[in-house]
C-alpha cells in the first residue's frame, strides 16, 4: 500500500470514529430521560464554586458546580441536582432566583453514568464543598472526611453536655435541643443557605469529637462559643453527605 492510499485509509478510520463517537453520544442522550444538554452563555467563579449561566433549549437557568475551568459557548451535561431558592452567594454578594447545585458537569456525556466517589471534604468542589451540597443523584460512594483533632479543652455550658455525652448518648438526644460549648475549628458559610460548623471541646467518645452544627450566624475559626440546637441522626444531604450526628439551625453565642 503506498502513502497516499494509507493516508487516505488513516482518513476515513478517523472519519468513522468520530461519526461512531457523534452516534454513541445522540444514543447515550435518547436513552437517558434525566440527561441535561446545555450551553454555556456566561460563568461566576468564587472560591469553592463555579456557577454557570446555561441555556438548554429556549430556557436559561444557573448551575453551581465545584470549581472547575469553564469555557463560553462549550455544552454541557448533567443530571440530578438539587434546586435552591432565592439562594444568597455571600462571596459574590447577589442572589440568585433559583440554582441547581450539581456534583458535576460534564462535556462527555457518557462520564455520568460513570459511579464517582466524593469526599466529604472541604474542597469540592472545589474540596467537595457542596456541603453541599445535597442532591438527588445516585451511584455515589460515601468516604469519611479527614478531621483533625484539635489540642482544645472547653468546659461545658451551664445546662449543656460535652461532645462525648452527645455521641455516647445520641439516640436520646434525637429531635431534642442541645447546648454544647466548644471552640470553632472550621467555618463554611453560604451553602445550601446556612452557615455550617465544626467544634470540638476535647472530649471524644469512640473516636468522635467533632461536632458539625448549622447556623444563620458568623464565626471564626478559634472563637469559643456556645451552640444551642436541635439534634439530627443519620442525616442524608446526598453526593456523599452523610451525618450520623448533626445540629441544625443553633443559636451561637460567643
Amino acid at each position: 500500500m503506498n502513502i497516499k492510499n494509507s493516508l487516505l485509509m488513516i482518513g476515513l478510520f478517523a472519519s468513522l470514529m468520530a461519526c461512531n463517537s457523534k452516534t454513541e453520544e445522540k444514543s447515550t442522550a435518547s436513552n437517558n430521560p434525566n440527561l441535561h444538554k446545555v450551553v454555556l452563555e456566561d460563568f461566576l467563579q468564587t472560591t469553592n464554586y463555579t456557577y454557570l449561566h446555561v441555556k438548554e433549549n429556549n430556557t436559561e437557568s444557573w448551575l453551581a458546580v465545584p470549581a472547575m475551568q469553564a469555557k463560553t459557548g462549550e455544552t454541557y451535561y448533567y443530571q440530578g441536582g438539587m434546586v435552591m431558592n432565592n439562594f444568597e452567594s455571600k462571596e459574590l454578594k447577589r442572589s440568585f432566583e433559583t440554582v441547581i447545585f450539581l456534583e458535576k458537569v460534564s462535556t462527555d456525556p457518557t462520564a455520568l453514568d460513570k459511579p464517582q466517589t466524593v469526599a466529604m471534604a472541604d474542597t469540592a468542589a472545589a474540596k467537595g464543598n457542596m456541603a453541599a451540597p445535597a442532591g438527588a443523584d445516585t451511584g455515589y460512594t460515601r468516604q469519611a472526611p479527614v478531621i483533625e483533632k484539635k489540642e482544645v479543652k472547653v468546659a461545658p455550658a451551664k445546662g449543656g453536655i460535652t461532645i462525648a455525652e452527645l455521641f455516647a448518648k445520641k439516640d436520646s438526644y434525637s429531635g431534642k435541643m442541645v447546648k454544647i460549648s466548644g471552640e470553632v475549628t472550621k467555618f463554611t458559610p453560604g451553602v445550601m443557605g446556612k452557615n455550617w460548623i465544626h467544634i470540638q471541646d476535647g472530649t471524644e467518645n469512640n473516636n468522635k469529637f467533632d461536632l458539625t452544627v448549622t447556623t444563620k450566624d458568623e464565626v471564626k475559626i478559634g472563637d469559643k462559643v456556645t451552640v444551642d440546637g436541635k439534634i439530627s441522626l443519620n442525616k442524608d444531604l446526598g453526593y456523599g453527605y452523610f451525618f450520623d450526628v448533626l445540629m441544625e439551625d443553633a443559636a451561637v453565642k460567643k
